[in-house]
C-alpha cells in the first residue's frame, strides 16, 4: 500500500504547490549558476522537486537535504527541515550529515586513484603489504586480492564482526584476533556476502604503501581537490562542525526527537565515516560522472563500477521496482539493471541518518539525498527520481541525451 500511495504522488504531481515538513518554514532553495541545460531538464527538476516535497509531508520525514545533478551542473539543491527538533536553525546546502554506507563509494574510487597513481594493482594480494590478513582457510586468505574487499566477495560471511565495530574494536585487532576464526563460506571472487570489517582492511593497505592515514588520503585526494569544503571522515571533524544536522527517533508515528551523535564506525571510516553536506555530496556526483578527469580517470571510474557479483541471494534492493536478479555489487557500488539503463547505487544507514545515491553515468544523471531520520520516503525517492526522468524524456520526446563530458 505504502509503494501505490506513493505513486498516486507521482500522478498528481502538478496539482499542489510546494511544502515542507510539518510545521518547519521553507529554507530558500540553494540556486545555482545560470543554467546551460536543455528545458526539458529544468521541467524534469521542477516536477521532482514537487514530489520530494510533498513525500516529505506524507511521511512527516523530520530534515533531509537533496542535489540533483546533469553533467556538470548542479540542477536543483535545496535543504528541508530543522537541524533538531525544536531548534530554529534550517537545514541548508551546507549543514553536514553522517552518511553512512555511502562512504564505501568513497572507498572504492580513492583506491582507485591510488592505483592510477601506482601504490597498488587492483590484483594485489593483500597478504603482500598486510600479512596479519588471514584466513581460516589459509589458502584462501593468500589468495584474497585487493578487489576482494571492495566488493565483498572474500568468503567470509554476511557481516563478518560488524559487531565488533560497534564495540569500537579497531580493524587491526579485529583482523589479528578475529578473521582466522570465522568460516571460510565460498569462494574468493565468486561468494557474495556484505562487510564492514572486511572492506576496512584497505585503510591498511593503503598506511602501509603511501605512509598516510585513509582520512589523510581522502582529504587529500578527493575531499580538498573536489571541492567538498564541508566533508570530514572522523568523530572530531563532525563535533567540530557547527552547521550540522542531528539524528532522531520516532518518539510516535508521526512525532520525532533528536537524539545525539555517536562515536560508532568511525572506527571503520572506509566502511561508514565519511560527514558532509549536500553541497559537498554535489561536487560528488560531478566526479562520479566524469567530470574532474584532472583528479580520477573515466577509465578507472568504469573500473570501480563494473560488476563484479550478483548479489540476488541477498535482500531485495528497492523492493516494487527491480527484481531480485537485477542487482550486482561493484567495487563500493551497488549496480542496478532497470531495462536498458544502469544505475550506480548506494544507501546508508548509521546512528539514525539514512542516505542514497544514484546516477546513470550514460544519461549523465544523478541525484544524492541524506535524512536525518530513518524515514519510509528513502525507499521511494530513488525510484521515482528515475521514472519521472523516464517519464518527462518520453513525453517530450527526448531521443538525444548523451552527456557532456570534461576533457
Amino acid at each position: 500500500m505504502k509503494w501505490i500511495f506513493f505513486v498516486g504522488l507521482l500522478l498528481v504531481i502538478g496539482s499542489m504547490g510546494c511544502g515542507t515538513a510539518p510545521g518547519q518554514n521553507a529554507p530558500p532553495a540553494t540556486t545555482a549558476p545560470k543554467s546551460t541545460l536543455p528545458p526539458y531538464v529544468e521541467t524534469f527538476a521542477a516536477h521532482y522537486a514537487r514530489f520530494f516535497d510533498q513525500a516529505m509531508q506524507a511521511t512527516h520525514t523530520p530534515g533531509a537535504a537533496v542535489v540533483m545533478v546533469k553533467d556538470s551542473q548542479i540542477v536543483w539543491m535545496r535543504g528541508y527541515g530543522p537541524r533538531f527538533m525544536g531548534g530554529r536553525d534550517s537545514i541548508d546546502a551546507q549543514t553536514v550529515f553522517r552518511i553512512g554506507s555511502l562512504s564505501k563509494g568513497f572507498a572504492g574510487v580513492l583506491t582507485g586513484i591510488l592505483v592510477q597513481k601506482g601504490y597498488f594493482a587492483w590484483d594485489e594480494r593483500v597478504q603482500s603489504c598486510y600479512p596479519d590478513f588471514r584466513l581460516r582457510d589459509a589458502k584462501q586468505g593468500s589468495r584474497i586480492q585487493l578487489w576482494h574487499l571492495l566488493s565483498h566477495t572474500t568468503g567470509l560471511p554476511y557481516h563478518a564482526f560488524t559487531n565488533l565495530i560497534e564495540q569500537d574494536f579497531s580493524i587491526p585487532r579485529i583482523v589479528r584476533d578475529y578473521f582466522p576464526t570465522a568460516p571460510v563460506c565460498g569462494k574468493e571472487g565468486e561468494f557474495y556476502a556484505y562487510q564492514n570489517a572486511a572492506l576496512c582492511v584497505v585503510e591498511e593497505m593503503m598506511l602501509r604503501n603511501t605512509g598516510k592515514t585513509y582520512p589523510q588520503l581522502l582529504s587529500e585526494s578527493i575531499f580538498l581537490p573536489a571541492g567538498m569544503q564541508s566533508a570530514t571522515c572522523d568523530y572530531a571533524g563532525i563535533c567540530a562542525t557547527r552547521n550540522k544536522t542531528y539524528p532522531h527517533v520516532a518518539t510516535g508515528p508521526n512525532t520525532w526527537r533528536a537524539d545525539s551523535i555517536s562515536v560508532h564506525y568511525y572506527n571503520a571510516a572506509a566502511a561508514g565515516g565519511v560527514n558532509a553536506s549536500i553541497e559537498d555530496m554535489g561536487q560528488w556526483l560531478k566526479l562520479l560522472l566524469g567530470h574532474r578527469p584532472d583528479l580520477v580517470a573515466d577509465s578507472t571510474l568504469a573500473r570501480v563500477f563494473k560488476a563484479v557479483v550478483r548479489t540476488d541471494k541477498e535482500r531485495q534492493i528497492l523492493p516494487h521496482w527491480l527484481p531480485r536478479d537485477a542487482a550486482s555489487y561493484a567495487l563500493g557500488w551497488r549496480v542496478l539493471q532497470k531495462e536498458a539503463d544502469t544505475i550506480i547505487y548506494h544507501s546508508g544507514y548509521v546512528n539514525g541518518f539514512k542516505s542514497d545515491i544514484a546516477f546513470n553515468r550514460r544519461g549523465g544523471i544523478g541525484i544524492c539525498v541524506l535524512y536525518n531520520a530513518p524515514t519510509s520516503l528513502g525507499s521511494v525517492c530513488i525510484p521515482a527520481f528515475f521514472d519521472q526522468w523516464k517519464a518527462v524524456r518520453e513525453t517530450l520526446k527526448v531521443t538525444n541525451d548523451a552527456p557532456q563530458r570534461e576533457k
